[in-house]
């Protein structure tokens, strides 16, 4: 007979070796589909790993790619520790960079040392707003902040395709929807000479960073953390749990909204509808790969946007299709919610003796 029941303790050692194993686990599965597409497997995991750390330019690429991932992990990880489901990191992320191009494209006559800051807070306060309205909704009338963050997505990306055919969008640009460039002044400076990876990567450790020592040091941190675990019994401990929801998605879509500013200001210099692949989404895998930990985003960004700069390598070299990266990142996510579910069960097999009757 089987029977589930909860573990009575999660020690740090499971905690920290299920998502390591969840993406070993997703690359041994990935191998199937290689094999089925006629490639060899060692051969083609070699060149995945060459694609991302073969030379300096590759592993500025993974970091270049990495650098919005942090952004929108955090955005995700923090605002899930309070159960407080931020799917609209997408949005966010257009809204901060929307309102980057808008202050970066000399709307705003400031010196070159005060306008990238400017730029910095303006989009972060951008990608509040876009979630601060879900969780009032939330807050206020109980609406579902997973239907309104979805779908509010979809409005802000219709709104920032209104804005670079209108407003925004650039005279020079022969027709084609995009925004006016970023002034030069206003651009991150990059961390490698003629690489694309910027400072942008700077700012998302030490956001990173902040984030950990926030919520393991700090009393901002115990409340996010008493309302994650229990709304209810934080509200009879005096926790203003309102206040304390509204705080965490003023940072989470802040976040959201700096992997908008840092796409622009740090690597394209102006907008599109297309700026995203999805990061938004993408960063609730990392999030999730990362126990909702910011230092486990850190490295959880890593590991997937090495997957998908190894997995364009290997489609160059080996004729194996790039969309391999994405059920990667599939199988990383599925692996995590079942390794995540033995972490916090365990299942239990006990043999009952029947009497046999005469």
């Amino acid at each position: 007979m089987m029977r589930i029941e909860p573990r009575p303790e999660m020690t740090k050692a499971m905690l920290i070796s299920v998502p390591i194993l969840s993406a070993i686990a997703s690359l041994v599965i990935a191998a199937l589909p290689i094999a089925f597409a006629g490639a060899d497997i060692l051969q083609a995991y070699r060149e995945m790993f060459n694609g991302v750390f073969g030379s300096v330019f590759a592993i500025s690429e993974m970091l270049t790619r990495a650098t919005p991932l942090m952004f929108t992990g955090l955005a995700a990880a923090l605002a899930f520790r309070a159960r407080l489901w931020n799917i609209g990191a997408e949005g966010q992320l257009y809204l901060g960079a929307l309102m980057a191009v808008t202050v970066g494209t000399g709307y705003l006559d400031l010196p070159p040392l005060m306008l990238t800051p400017v730029i910095i807070l303006m989009a972060a306060l951008a990608g509040a707003v876009g979630m601060a309205v879900p969780t009032f909704l939330k807050i206020r009338f109980g609406a579902d902040e997973v239907v309104t963050t979805l779908l509010l997505n979809f409005v802000i990306l219709i709104f920032v395709q209104m804005m670079l055919e209108g407003a925004l969008k650039d005279p020079m640009g022969l027709g084609w929807p995009q925004s006016s460039p970023i002034v030069e002044e206003a651009m991150l400076p990059t961390l490698l000479p003629r690489m694309r990876v910027h400072s942008g990567l700077i700012l998302a450790l030490v956001c990173a960073g902040i984030a950990q020592f926030m919520l393991s040091r700090t009393v901002w941190g115990f409340r996010l953390r008493a309302v994650g675990e229990n709304p209810v019994a934080a509200g009879y401990a005096g926790i203003p749990v309102n206040r304390s929801l509204f705080t965490i998605a003023i940072v989470s879509g802040g976040l959201a909204g700096l992997a908008g500013m840092s796409e622009v200001v740090g690597l394209k210099g102006y907008l599109t509808s297309d700026l995203s692949p999805g990061f938004g989404y993408i960063g609730i895998v990392v999030a999730m790969l990362a126990g909702l930990s910011p230092a486990g985003v850190v490295l959880a960004a890593l590991f997937i946007a090495s997957v998908f700069v190894g997995a364009d390598s290997m489609s160059r070299a080996m004729g194996v299709s790039s969309y391999l990266a994405d059920l990667i990142v599939a199988l990383s996510l599925l692996s995590v919610l079942i390794g995540g579910f033995f972490t916090r069960f365990r299942v239990i097999w006990s043999t009952r003796n029947r009497r046999q009757s005469p």
